[in-house]
């Protein structure tokens, strides 16, 4: 037997590594198998070049549990190793590996992946390492090395019948976590599904019927527990994968979720390598529910579902799976951010998500808006976040009114720019984000020959404010905002049947009763057919308040105001009200019809409702 001590340069490096990014101790067995499966593909590149004779046999990586011992084993039948490069990998290259990763990223908690520990990162979770392995050259003697967490180790032959390496983890006291075999297999299932390589688990039970009909019986018998799908579907061509195909492997990475609405294949390998399926979901307006579902992968080896350095945050509401060995995944997300292949990466995926959506809608227009209700979000989302992908979408992005029809921005221009255009040049779009609540306001406007859009997703603000901005000569009004009176034409104006002093007796009126901060009172000659009080809103206002509750700030400075306009050409006001006997009669008719409107706008609440139920009681009776 032979000791030696490694070279430390590092002062108690290996306390350092146990304690590493403490939260992901559970790497060190991603980066053991992902060892053994580098181990194995050496020795079918070596076996296709045919400096190997003969069959190579199982190349099955098996992962042995032993609770007793406390023992946890990764077991390869890949290239092996002698007993000087057990010395060269191990005791050099390895540690040295380990060293300058953690004096480079011992104090950036934001490294991606943490491949590059590889080794070293077993002392993570084990007192001891053993290394038993032999060499795929028939006359190299096996050899064993044993370190205890020490810069000391030892090395000595020994006996091993089969060519590979079997790294034997032995478990620390305050890591017994991983004997347990369900936590143990979790692990390998979210790391290494969809390695090359089959990965062996022990055994599971399974169900076997034997017979037909009455005679038909079950019995359980034992399985090998083969881990994972060693040809994932993303490598596999686009033009050999049936639609189903694309559908049951959603259902392996998403259980639980309903079908994708549709799916991009990647596959690219110039000026990068980069593999994988994107797959649109069906969003629904909670954004951050639908966040990091996309896995990233390094050669099929699982590294994690935060990709938001890689993919512009947009794409991050897609799922699937990313896999490319040119992202370097043992840098900072600094590094990653300024990366010329990580750049590239990010661009390819935001223009064939582009063309997809774009090839959708030039193909099957019905279809594409029969889904757009699904997407919108995923493409406004888009379109306020990244130049390019505005610039692509607005040849497919719809607009949708409260008739469900669907149009481009250039089509709906068409269609309402002669009849909704104000009096400064503007086309106005009106819009409700609330078809129930705004009810007698989209009819009002419709009576009035006006189209109205629907805008009820989450980020609709942010949206409508990129659209004023890129669209020239456009502004978008809520159909309930005081501006919407702006596209009332000269030829369309009413006069009151009020005279000047009966209007001045009115507003006097509602001046009493109209209370809140900010408010103002407005007579207007309307048509009699429309409500006798109608409430708006400040457009400017109204969003002010809007944004500020999206981004989770408070309401600061901005009050509840409203703009109570009174039809003066409306019985109640033009004969009712203006006749009515005794001041306090006429202030509480006034209070009543207010709270109609506001009650017509869903503004009524609490003690206010009960009180108007009981008053519309009393005049009705």
């Amino acid at each position: 037997m032979e000791k030696g001590h490694i070279s430390v340069q590092t002062e108690n490096i290996f306390p350092i590594i146990k304690k590493f990014l403490y939260s992901d101790q559970e790497i060190f067995l991603r980066e053991l198998v992902a060892n053994a499966t580098d181990a194995t593909s050496k020795l079918k590149t070596l076996s296709s070049r045919g400096e190997i004779d003969g069959d190579l046999g199982e190349l099955t990586i098996d992962i042995i549990l032993d609770k007793d011992a406390k023992t946890l084993t990764i077991r390869d039948r890949g290239i092996g190793m002698s007993e000087a490069e057990v010395k060269k990998y191990l005791n050099q290259v390895a540690f040295s590996s380990a060293e300058s990763f953690l004096k480079k990223y011992k104090d950036d908690a934001s490294i991606i992946g943490h491949f590059g520990l590889g080794f070293y990162s077993a002392f993570m979770v084990a007192d001891k390492v053993e290394v038993v392995t032999k060499s795929y050259k028939k006359s190299v003697k096996p050899v064993r090395w044993v370190c205890d967490g020490n810069p000391e180790y030892e090395i000595e032959n020994t006996k091993k019948e089969f060519r590979g390496t079997d790294v034997i983890l032995h478990i620390s006291k305050d890591s017994e976590e991983f004997l347990d075999k369900n936590r143990i297999e979790n692990l390998l299932k979210k790391y290494c599904k969809f390695l090359p390589f089959p990965i062996r688990f022990g055994t599971r039970t399974e169900t076997e019927w034997e017979g037909e009909g009455e005679d038909r019986k079950s019995k359980e018998i034992e399985v090998e527990n083969i881990i994972n799908d060693v040809a994932p579907l993303w490598k596999n061509s686009p033009t050999n994968i049936e639609d189903e195909e694309y559908k049951k492997f959603y259902k392996v990475l998403y259980p639980y979720s309903a079908d994708p609405l549709f799916w991009i294949h990647l596959n690219i390998d110039y000026p990068f390598n980069l593999t994988g399926i994107l797959y649109f979901p069906k969003l629904n307006n909670s954004l951050e529910v639908q966040k990091n579902k996309i896995q990233l992968y390094s050669n099929q080896v699982y590294v994690t579902d935060d990709v938001k350095e890689i993919v512009p945050e947009f794409l991050t509401l897609l799922h699937g799976v990313i896999d490319s060995p040119d992202i370097p995944l043992n840098v900072s997300r600094s590094y990653l951010q300024s990366d010329s292949n990580v750049k590239k990466i990010t661009s390819y995926i935001t223009k064939k998500v582009a063309e997809k959506l774009n090839s959708l809608f030039k193909d099957d227009r019905k279809e594409f808006e029969a889904k757009w209700n699904e997407i919108s979000v995923f493409v406004k989302y888009g379109m306020i976040s990244e130049e390019k992908f505005y610039d692509r979408a607005e040849k497919f992005a719809l607009l949708k009114n409260v008739n469900d029809e669907y149009f481009t921005f250039e089509e709906y221009n068409d269609k309402i720019k002669a009849n909704q255009t104000d009096k400064d040049g503007k086309v106005i779009h009106l819009y409700t984000n609330n078809k129930d609540e705004h009810y007698s306001y989209i009819n009002s406007a419709k009576e009035a020959g006006y189209d109205v859009l629907e805008f009820d997703t989450v980020i609709d603000n942010h949206f409508i404010q990129q659209l004023e901005y890129k669209l020239k000569d456009v502004s978008f009004v809520r159909v309930d905002a005081d501006t919407v009176d702006n596209l009332v034409r000269t030829d369309e104006v009413k006069e009151s049947v009020l005279s000047d002093k009966e209007q001045e007796k009115v507003k006097g009126i509602f001046e009493k009763v109209v209370n809140e901060k900010g408010s103002t009172i407005e007579l207007k000659a309307l048509s009699p057919n429309d409500h006798p009080v109608v409430l708006t809103k400040p457009e400017f206002m109204r969003r002010m308040k809007e944004m500020q509750q999206l981004q989770g700030m408070g309401m600061g400075d901005f009050p509840d105001s409203y703009n109570v306009v009174v039809n003066t050409n409306h019985p109640l006001v033009a004969e009712k009200l203006i006749k009515m006997k005794g001041e306090d009669k006429r202030e509480q008719f006034a209070d009543y019809l207010r709270k109609l409107a506001m009650l017509n706008q869903n503004m009524l609440k609490g003690e206010d409702l009960s009180k108007f139920i009981e008053k519309s009681l009393e005049y009705a009776g």
